[in-house]
């Protein structure tokens, strides 16, 4: 159980053993600077052990920038604050915390509730007090000046680089090599004639992304990687500035500054016809909104996701869930069909509210089940929670009886040196089981009733009928695990999530995405319910003229 905010001051100074956790951080660009990852635990365990009582129980660390709290390894270690899994929180400098004073005073103060004391094993404070949460957060503004300073001054150099017309950042696009003396880009002769031939077949003989980077392929030629050739590589290719001569970066843009492999008419051309084709990345016509399943549908075939793509026809705009690997790369790396996304979509809509409607027999008996592994589970941790509280008070007694003996005169201090040590080690041992035990003790599910129940199907069907896009991909999100698809491509099968607070979330979009069921089975490994075949036997693929007339005839 987390303390009280008001009672960590005074745990910290009467406590013998505390609970570290360590934080680090390495920003991206920081490769070359002397806080890497294993430079800060070093540095870390060396202050932890110098410190009397201190024993570190958890380590968490990020490769990512400072400037934002969306990182994997910050939302565990407050995650595990707030499970009281630990007493104090220590990183290297408040600048491996945060970068940004509203986010450092905002994550201190969710520290500050868990009942945890924040530490830095350089800088001199305590934010157990008054003037030392004062100074965490005088540091963290210098912390956020020196950050926007260096954006600053990267962000000036790169402008001044690119108005002389050199290359600002990043490998040189295909084609081009930068020249060190001048930093201006030069045409590689070998590479130069494949940009000339995309252009030509995409702007006069009107082949579209795919086929060009199959017919590239096809020819086996590669990238300056090694790597095939793809629709996305290809359009990179048709709509950088570099090939007319020009170099941009943010508001700048420097015309005729190195010499140019495509002339402007013909990459004009190219961005309109990306644009009409609904291919230019400035203008997609894909939405990701649109596609309520993005994420939960694997490849039966590759294994990749399927993601959702779009083809603009005459009259309307089509929506598929595409596998990855042949909408990167083409069928002759992955021939799995496309998925049509309207029917898929209304299909796992129509399911959903079929299955939190209708069977609510079945959900009730998963959580029952769900309800019965978790009271099993807590009788036994209860059980051995009173062993080991008995352990250590019996431990506790000991050591206090090895004290008497020794003001008695009884034992040396030798002798009473190595029965502390021994004893010390079992004590810290039996206190770490007891804090697992506890904070499993303190996580029960909420029972679930019928009326709940009945509530839930009916903000469902709510979400489902009268809500908007982006909700219903939100209720998709929460109530499904995944969507399995078949080997043959002919069946799909949801795999539910029991989560009765998805419907809340999806309305409050400031709510971070609900959990799974405290104490409830992995759903990705069993499903709650199948659902049978959502397409005719011949498959997802869309109907093509050949095929609708094939599948007439038959």
């Amino acid at each position: 159980m987390p303390r009280r905010p008001r009672l960590a001051k005074a745990f910290l100074a009467t406590a013998t053993y505390l609970r570290i956790a360590t934080y680090t951080r390495r920003s991206t660009d920081e490769e070359n600077q002397p806080f890497t990852i294993e430079a800060q635990d070093t540095k870390l365990d060396a202050y932890a052990t110098s410190q009397d009582g201190w024993n570190i129980v958890a380590k968490f660390s990020d490769d990512a920038s400072g400037a934002s709290v969306d990182r994997p390894g910050l939302e565990r270690a407050i995650a595990a604050a707030k499970a009281g899994k630990f007493d104090v929180l220590l990183v290297y400098r408040v600048d491996r915390f945060s970068r940004r004073i509203r986010d450092l005073v905002w994550l201190l103060d969710e520290l500050d509730q868990a009942g945890v004391v924040f530490r830095s094993a350089t800088e001199p404070f305590d934010t157990s007090t008054p003037a030392g949460r004062m100074l965490v957060q005088m540091l963290g503004v210098f912390a956020e000046f020196e950050r926007e300073m260096i954006i600053d001054r990267v962000i000036n150099g790169m402008e001044r680089k690119a108005s002389k017309g050199q290359w600002t950042v990043g490998y040189a696009p295909f084609g081009y090599r930068v020249d060190k003396a001048t930093q201006h880009l030069v045409p590689v002769e070998e590479e130069a004639p494949t940009v000339e031939e995309i252009f030509d077949l995409y702007t006069v003989r009107r082949r579209g992304t795919r086929t060009i980077a199959s017919d590239l392929n096809g020819r086996g030629m590669r990238r300056r990687s090694g790597r095939p050739w793809s629709y996305k590589t290809v359009i990179d290719v048709l709509v950088n500035p570099a090939y007319v001569g020009s170099v941009a970066f943010r508001d700048i843009l420097a015309d005729d500054v190195h010499p140019a492999i495509i002339n402007r008419d013909t990459f004009t051309l190219a961005q309109d016809t990306l644009t009409e084709r609904g291919e230019h990345p400035a203008k997609s016509a894909g939405a990701g909104s649109d596609y309520h399943l993005t994420g939960k549908i694997r490849c039966p075939r590759c294994g990749q996701a399927y993601l959702g793509t779009s083809a603009t026809g005459k009259r309307s705009r089509y929506r598929y869930y595409t596998c990855f690997t042949r909408n990167r790369y083409g069928t002759s790396h992955c021939d799995a069909p496309r998925l049509q996304a309207d029917v898929l979509d209304q299909s796992v809509l129509h399911t959903i509210g079929e299955f939190y409607g209708n069977r609510t027999d079945l959900i009730m008996d998963a959580v029952a089940k769900a309800q019965d592994r978790h009271r099993a589970t807590l009788a036994a941790a209860e059980a051995e929670l009173a062993v080991v509280t008995a352990q250590l008070t019996q431990k506790q007694v000991v050591v206090d009886r090895y004290f008497t003996d020794y003001e008695d005169g009884k034992i040396d201090k030798t002798l009473l040196e190595e029965r502390i040590d021994k004893l010390s080690g079992e004590l810290t041992q039996l206190r770490r089981r007891r804090d697992e035990l506890q904070l499993r003790l303190d996580t029960a599910p909420e029972e679930i009733t019928a009326d709940q129940l009945a509530t839930f199907a009916h903000d469902i069907n709510r979400i489902i009928n009268h809500g908007t896009d982006t909700e219903r991909k939100q209720l998709c999100g929460l109530l499904i695990d995944e969507l399995r698809i078949s080997p043959a491509i002919d069946t799909a099968t949801p795999v539910f999530r029991i989560d009765l607070t998805a419907a809340a979330t999806v309305t409050n979009t400031k709510s971070a995405p609900a959990s799974k069921l405290a104490g409830a089975r992995n759903p990705s490994s069993q499903g709650v319910r199948e659902r049978r075949p959502l397409v005719e036997t011949r498959g997802l693929e869309p109907l093509t003229p050949a095929l609708q007339r094939q599948c007439s005839a038959s």
